[in-house]
C-alpha cells in the first residue's frame, strides 16, 4: 500500500531497516534458488540416473546382441577382426558376453567364463537368483536385473538362444553407475556451496547500489514535495532514475534563479502596486503548479520505493510492478522537467531566436515519419497533404517542437474514425500548417485556457498518458517569439491546431 508523508526522524530509521531487510530478502530469494537448484539436480541423479542407465544398457545388449548374431550366422568365430570388433564393443560399455555353440565352443571376453556360464545356466534351468527383476522378454532372449550374492551387486543380465541356437550370457554391474551419481551429487554439493558463498557477497554488493539512489531519490522527493529547491541528486547513474535526479537538479537551479528574478522585479516595482500583484499571482501560480504537478508522481515513487524496501511484495512479478510504476512516474516527471526548461527559457527570453529559411515540407513529413510509431500505438491514421515543397522563414528546431506537440496532442485525443490530417495551405505570403485529429471537440469554456500552463482539459485521461499541461504552453510561447499566429478550431467530428509562417 502507498503509504503518506511520516515525520522525517522515523523515515530514515525505517529505510535504514529496510533496506536490511530488502538485502536479507535478496540474498535468501536467490540463495534458496540455488539451494533448491542443486537439491534438484541430486535429486534427479539419484532417482533417475539409474533408470535412464539401465535402458541406455538394454540398447547396447540389444545392439551387442545383433553383433553376435551376425559373427554366429556367418560362423566367423575364427576372425580376429570380428572378434576384436566385439571385445573392443563389449569393454567400451562394460559388458562380458559368453556363448556357447551346439558343439559346445566357448566365445567369451572374460577370463573367468565358468562364473557366466554358471549364471547361464542357472537361467536355462529357470533357477532365478534372488531379487531378480526381469526387465524385457522375447521369444529369443530376456533382460534381468539381479543381486549377485557372491559378488555383492546388482547387475543387469541379457541370456537366451542366437539364430543358430547358439546359446549366450550377456552381463553389466550397475555398480559404477551408482558410485558416478554418488560423485556427481557431492560435485554438486560443493559446486552449489560455491556457488552460494558468491551469490551472498554479489547480492549484498549489488543490492547495496541499487537501494541507495532509491534512498536518496525518496529523500529528495520529500523534500522537493516542500519545494525545498536546494535539494541535489548526488547518487548519479545512467537509467531513468539517474537521469531524473540531474533534471531534478537543474529544474531546481533554474527555479530557484527564477524566483530569484522575481523577487528583485518585485522589489523594484514597489510603486506600481498593480504591476507588483500581478507579477506575485503569477509567481505564486507557475511555483503552485509545479508543486501540485510534481507532487503526485513524487508520492508514488516514494510509496513504491517505500513498499518495495519494507517487501509488502512477496513475489518477483509484484517487486518488478512496482519497479515499472517507479520508472514509468520517473520517465513522466523527467519529461515534464524538460517541458518546464524549455518553456521558462521561452517565456523569459533565455533562448535565442534565429530565423532561416528551411524546406518546412520536409520538415513535416520528417515529424511525420518519425511518430509514425505513436500513431499506430494510438490506433490512428495519419494523411498529409501538402502538393509542393514550400520554405519558411523561421527557427526551424523551434517549429519542430510545435509540430510535433500538435501531433502528439492529436495521437493522445484521436477517437471515432482514428483519422490525423496534415495540412499545408499557401496564401498571401504565409504558410498555415494545420493537424486536425477525429474526435470530440474541446468544450467551448474550455477553449480559452488550454494556453495556459498546467491547463487539462480531461485530466484523468490527461494523467493517463503521461500529459501535463504544457505542450500547449510551449506552442503559445513559441509562436509568440515569432510574432506569428496560432490557434485552435472545433468540428463536429473533430478539433484542429495551426499556426503560420512567412514564406516571403
Amino acid at each position: 500500500m502507498i503509504t503518506g508523508k511520516k515525520e522525517k526522524p522515523e523515515k530514515k530509521l525505517k529505510i535504514k531497516n529496510v533496506r536490511h531487510s530488502i538485502k536479507t530478502q535478496m540474498i535468501t530469494a536467490f540463495v534458496g534458488l540455488l539451494i533448491c537448484l542443486v537439491v534438484t539436480l541430486m535429486f534427479i541423479n539419484g532417482k533417475f540416473l539409474e533408470p535412464y542407465y539401465i535402458s541406455r544398457k538394454e540398447s547396447r545388449f540389444i545392439e551387442l546382441y545383433e553383433k553376435l548374431n551376425e559373427v554366429s550366422n556367418a560362423d566367423k568365430w575364427d576372425s580376429t577382426k570380428k572378434n576384436n570388433s566385439l571385445i573392443h564393443f563389449a569393454e567400451k560399455n562394460n559388458i562380458s558376453y559368453l556363448v556357447i555353440e551346439k558343439d559346445n565352443d566357448v566365445h567369451t571376453n572374460v577370463h573367468d567364463k565358468n562364473m557366466l556360464k554358471n549364471q547361464m545356466m542357472g537361467y536355462f534351468l529357470n533357477q532365478a537368483q534372488k531379487e531378480s527383476r526381469v526387465l524385457d522378454s522375447t521369444e529369443v532372449y530376456q533382460i534381468n536385473q539381479s543381486w549377485d550374492p557372491w559378488n555383492q551387486s546388482y547387475y543387469v543380465d541379457m541370456w537366451g538362444s542366437l539364430d543358430d541356437g547358439s546359446q549366450f550370457m550377456l552381463r553389466s554391474p550397475v555398480e559404477s553407475m551408482r558410485e558416478s551419481a554418488s560423485i556427481s551429487n557431492r560435485f554438486l554439493l560443493y559446486i552449489g556451496s560455491v556457488l552460494i558463498i558468491v551469490s551472498i557477497l554479489l547480492i549484498w554488493y549489488f543490492s547495496k547500489r541499487i537501494t541507495e539512489p532509491i534512498r536518496e531519490l525518496a529523500r529528495l522527493s520529500d523534500r522537493m514535495a516542500d519545494l525545498d529547491f536546494e535539494a541535489k541528486y548526488t547518487s548519479g547513474g545512467s537509467n531513468e532514475i539517474g537521469e531524473l535526479g540531474e533534471n531534478f537538479n537543474r529544474m531546481s537551479e533554474k527555479l530557484e534563479s527564477t524566483i530569484s528574478e522575481l523577487k528583485k522585479a518585485n522589489n523594484s516595482l514597489q510603486k506600481d502596486i498593480e504591476q507588483k500583484d500581478k507579477l506575485e499571482k503569477m509567481r505564486n501560480e507557475f511555483l503552485g503548479n509545479v508543486s501540485h504537478e510534481l507532487k503526485t508522481p513524487i508520492a508514488l515513487i516514494q510509496g513504491y520505493a517505500e513498499g518495495l524496501k519494507e517487501g509488502v511484495n512477496e513475489d518477483a512479478e509484484s517487486r518488478e510492478f512496482y519497479c515499472d510504476v517507479i520508472m514509468d512516474e520517473a520517465s513522466k516527471m523527467n519529461q515534464m522537467v524538460k517541458n518546464l526548461l524549455t518553456l521558462n527559457q521561452l517565456e523569459f527570453g533565455d533562448d535565442d531566436i534565429v530565423f532561416d529559411r528551411f524546406n518546412l515540407t520536409a520538415l513535416v513529413r520528417g515529424v511525420l515519419q518519425s511518430m509514425e510509431i505513436m500513431a499506430e500505438q494510438a490506433g490512428a491514421n495519419i494523411l498529409f497533404h501538402a502538393e509542393e515543397d514550400i520554405y519558411a522563414w523561421a527557427d526551424e528546431f523551434k517549429v519542430e517542437q510545435v509540430i510535433r506537440n500538435y501531433v502528439s496532442n492529436a495521437c493522445h485525443h484521436v477517437s471515432g474514425d482514428m483519422v490525423i490530417e496534415v495540412r499545408m495551405v499557401q496564401k498571401d505570403g504565409k504558410v498555415r500548417v494545420s493537424v486536425f485529429n477525429t474526435g470530440t471537440p474541446i468544450p467551448e469554456k474550455d477553449i480559452a485556457h488550454i494556453w495556459d500552463k498546467f491547463y487539462k482539459v480531461d485530466k484523468a485521461h490527461t494523467r493517463e498518458y503521461g500529459g501535463n499541461g504544457i505542450g500547449l504552453s510551449i506552442v503559445k510561447a513559441i509562436m509568440k517569439s515569432f510574432n506569428q499566429e496560432y490557434g485552435v478550431k472545433n468540428y463536429d467530428n473533430g478539433v484542429e491546431f495551426w499556426f503560420e509562417l512567412d514564406v516571403q
